[in-house]
């Protein structure tokens, strides 16, 4: 399992009142739900209320009204409510941490800048560090060992306590407060102190392969994400193939995956969608490329957001799809606003691929089943695939 200090799951989610999501590799919660774009997600008094079901959110708003008239949580009780509902992926936040969640989604957040992994024998090592990150500037690398967070020693712990600890969750730390990071890197223990800071995330990196082809890695659909990956395929070398690797991609804001669906689709559905039984569809613009040779890349952290797009892409024969079955999160969900200030996310439908496959609780088969053991190998696989494919053609 591994992440990073980007996002992690609210402390009252971990407790267990309304557990929305466990995945593998970027560890965001509101990031992962299937969410619309930050001016509707706003909206929590309008549209946005009058798609949830009536029953369900009148069940959680009467819970939390009626906390508050006695005197009690009203945000405990909207927790209950939602459990009770047997909502899947129903939340209830503060407002503290859907204001949060809404930055995270926008690209940015607080921490050090640290991408951690738990090995098998329970270490916990840094797999990545973000340029310009007060971890870069400590010296930070990867492959340093981590092993404790403020005296607290980390060996074995999940990764998302982990995460936690580096964020400075149990006690709301913002920018500019001090963590101190107890590291080893071979023979050598030391520690570093390291104050947090405000950092962009890398939703997006592009690396060109020695052959020529482009690798797209899209780690979560925030804000601006697939206008990124359009311009990546516009730049691309002509003649050459893409490998969009969607692996650990935790989902985010079904806009922007519909907008990176465009980068390779001339127009045409994406996906479709119900909203308290009322059908809906999704359409990419015109105008993408067609023609270039292309792989999408997936696992079992493949989620929500990502599977839309993957789905997209496998139906309509756009790409051959690599990997192992995706995480089968295929539902969507819309914020209302709860008595005492606190945002109940609740699931409003479910979205479907071109061809009427219900993602949620399936997952999307990959065309060629790969073991994910080897990351570079897994790669060099989906070259030997995008050859073929210019082969093809």
């Amino acid at each position: 399992m591994s992440g990073r200090d980007l996002f992690c799951q609210p402390r009252r989610i971990r407790r267990g009142a309304a557990l929305t999501l466990v995945f593998a590799s970027v560890l965001v919660a509101a990031a992962a739900t299937g969410s619309f774009p930050e001016s509707d997600r706003k909206s929590v008094s309008g549209a946005a209320r009058s798609a949830v079901p009536a029953g369900h959110h009148e069940d959680v708003a009467k819970a939390a009204e009626e906390a508050m008239a006695n005197g009690k949580s009203p945000m405990e009780a909207a927790e209950r409510a939602v459990s009770r509902s047997g909502d899947r992926w129903g939340a209830v936040y503060s407002e503290g941490e859907y204001q949060e969640f809404e930055e995270a989604l926008d690209g940015q957040y607080t921490g050090v800048g640290l991408w951690a992994r738990r090995e098998r024998d329970g270490r916990i090592e840094v797999t990545r560090v973000q340029s310009g990150s007060p971890a870069a500037t400590a010296g930070i690398r990867k492959g340093d060992r981590l092993r404790s967070i403020d005296g607290r020693k980390v060996d074995g712990q999940p990764v998302t306590e982990v995460v936690s600890l580096l964020r400075g969750d149990a006690t709301d730390a913002a920018a500019g407060t001090e963590v101190e990071l107890g590291l080893q890197r071979g023979t050598r223990a030391w520690t570093e102190t390291l104050r947090r800071a405000r950092l962009s995330t890398d939703s997006v990196t592009v690396r060109k392969l020695a052959d020529g082809v482009t690798v797209i890695r899209i780690a979560a659909f925030t804000k601006g994400v697939g206008d990124v990956v359009r311009t990546a395929v516009r730049q691309a070398p002509v003649g050459t193939g893409i490998i969009l690797d969607l692996r650990g991609n935790s989902g985010g804001l079904v806009t922007e995956a519909v907008t990176a669906a465009s980068a390779f689709l001339d127009g045409g559905l994406v996906a479709t969608y119900d909203v308290d039984g009322a059908q809906r569809a999704l359409h990419a613009d015109s105008g993408g490329d067609t023609t270039r040779p292309l792989v999408a890349l997936v696992d079992g952290g493949t989620m929500s957001a990502a599977e839309l797009l993957t789905g997209a892409l496998q139906d309509r024969g756009r790409a051959v799809v690599v990997g192992s079955r995706t995480f089968g999160k295929g539902s969507v969900q819309m914020p209302s606003r709860l008595p005492g200030g606190s945002v109940a996310e609740l699931t409003v439908g479910h979205y479907r691929t071109p061809s009427g496959h219900t993602v949620d609780g399936r997952g999307i088969t990959p065309d060629l089943d790969v073991e994910q053991a080897d990351q570079q190998a897994t790669v060099a696989r989906a070259e030997t695939v995008l050859s073929g494919l210019g082969d093809a053609d």
